[in-house]
């Protein structure tokens, strides 16, 4: 672990999935943006930084070939299992990076660690992308970039842009209106798996979002080792 005191208290676990991205992202995708902004926490704070976990709850996705999932009720036991496994070696923070909107469950997990009395936090809040958004230039809003859209396609083309393909130029879909996702799935609204406008990306708004997140961690933070 790296440092002494406080760096030796604090664990970030990136969450990704296995999901279609498009025609020209990868499956990997939310791992690899999870796992860019736990970077970019570890270089600016004294944490501990662990490998991704990177198959989580994509069943939105499971029309399109490829698409991995867990259920909600094995990535809850795998998150309390990590938490206890740290709490057992002496790190008893633990942050969840969060790379895919449809880990809900990951905000269950939280607050009942906190109820329990345990220090555990979900990263990046909504507010926090939003504010990384307006920093960053992103033009889409949180509401339309839904997936493979302007941010994803951006932090990839600063930080793996070897693994995007041709297409993310012209694959720009709008579908604002998705209440009955959860019922119907993503197909129901995007036949490419595209939502949002990934003609708009660039790499130095990849770079732009991944530092104002960094930045954005320090009250996490502050408020998890108010008590050092």
């Amino acid at each position: 672990m790296r440092g002494a005191g406080v760096s030796q208290r604090i664990a970030v676990l990136p969450v990704g999935s296995f999901e279609q991205h498009g025609p020209y992202l990868p499956l990997a995708t939310d791992t690899l943006v999870a796992c860019a902004i736990a970077r970019e926490i570890a270089g600016t704070h004294p944490v501990h930084l662990l490998p991704p976990v990177t198959i989580s709850c994509s069943h939105e996705h499971a029309a399109w070939p490829g698409t991995v999932s867990l259920s909600s009720t094995t990535l809850h036991a795998v998150i309390r299992d990590i938490a206890d496994s740290l709490r057992r070696s002496g790190v008893d923070v633990l942050v969840l990076v969060n790379g895919h909107g449809g880990n809900y469950v990951l905000g269950n997990a939280v607050q009942e660690a906190s109820a329990r009395g345990e220090r555990m936090a979900l990263y990046p809040a909504a507010e926090d992308w939003e504010t990384a958004r307006e920093e960053a230039g992103v033009v889409t809003s949180l509401l339309t970039d839904m997936h493979a859209g302007e941010i994803e396609t951006s932090i990839l083309l600063h930080t793996h842009p070897e693994l995007l393909r041709p297409g993310f130029e012209t694959s720009d879909h709008v579908a604002d209106d998705r209440r009955h996702l959860l019922t119907l799935g993503m197909s129901a609204y995007t036949d490419s798996g595209v939502i949002g406008r990934p003609s708009l990306a660039s790499a130095e708004k990849g770079k732009q979002l991944l530092a104002s997140l960094a930045e954005s961690f320090g009250t996490y933070f502050s408020l998890l080792t108010s008590d050092s």
